[in-house]
């Protein structure tokens, strides 16, 4: 579809706010592809009810909110997850009182902070990506906020990451996980996920609705095909319950039973 402007809105409320999705924090390789357009799926990033949304249910913490700006000024800002997606994350962290935290695709580590903000003192993120450069820029807004000993951040495949925490034994012992990498592997680590999280436990799985491509996935495009075929697979999956939610790009909640 047609791309966004990035400033569409207010850039005090939503520089950052509608960039949305970490999507090839882990796996994308400069000039391999362009950053991924996000027009919003349900309510366009200039519309008034858009910002009214904004206005009336974001609670950002002041660092968060610096670091998103920051973001906002890099080449490859449009990467980084929608705020009001990330409080909703935040939140469910904090309902199911998660104290170990699993994120693939962590960009600047908006996300990445933000679930740290909510997690005990003795709470940890294994935070997954291949590349340290954006990271950079979040870590010393994780130290300011006091949280950088909470994150545990592990720059290699994720694939690797996920199979070394298995390995270890700690099977069944997440609460919650956040995917948000490159989307060829997303069904790989749904399914390492599903097995290092704890019953009851949640899986967010970002970008479900790839700004519409997944309503006819164009059969050399197999980034649309993965996500299509995961979204199929998730609705008859009896392992989890599921709600599919038109928030940013489209975020899907697996409940492990």
């Amino acid at each position: 579809g047609p791309e966004m402007p990035l400033f569409s809105v207010p850039k005090e409320v939503a520089v950052g706010t509608a960039i949305l999705g970490v999507a090839f924090a882990t796996g994308m390789l400069a000039g391999k592809r362009g950053p991924h357009t996000r027009t919003g799926v349900i309510i366009g990033k200039s519309s008034p009810l858009w910002q009214y949304i904004l206005d009336h249910s974001l609670r950002e913490h002041p660092i968060l909110r610096k670091l998103r700006l920051i973001t906002a000024d890099h080449p490859w800002g449009k990467m980084m997850v929608s705020c009001d997606q990330a409080q909703l994350m935040a939140n469910l962290v904090k309902l199911i009182k998660a104290k170990k935290v699993i994120e693939i695709g962590v960009f600047t580590g908006y996300n990445t902070l933000n679930m740290a903000l909510v997690l005990p003192d003795d709470g940890r993120v294994i935070a997954c990506d291949i590349n340290e450069d954006y990271v950079k820029i979040g870590k010393p807004l994780w130290k300011e906020a006091g949280v950088e000993h909470k994150i545990d951040l592990r720059i290699k495949l994720a694939i690797q990451t996920l199979d070394e925490l298995l390995a270890s034994g700690e099977a069944e012992t997440f609460d919650f996980a956040f995917i948000d990498a490159d989307k060829e592997s997303c069904n790989e680590y749904y399914e390492k996920c599903l097995r290092l999280i704890k019953k009851g436990g949640i899986i967010a799985i970002d970008n479900v609705l790839w700004s519409g491509r997944v309503l006819k996935p164009r059969k050399d495009d197999l980034a649309t095909q993965s996500i299509h075929h995961l979204n199929e697979k998730l609705l008859r999956d009896a392992r989890v319950n599921i709600s599919m939610l038109p928030m940013g790009d489209g975020v899907t909640l697996a409940f492990k039973l």
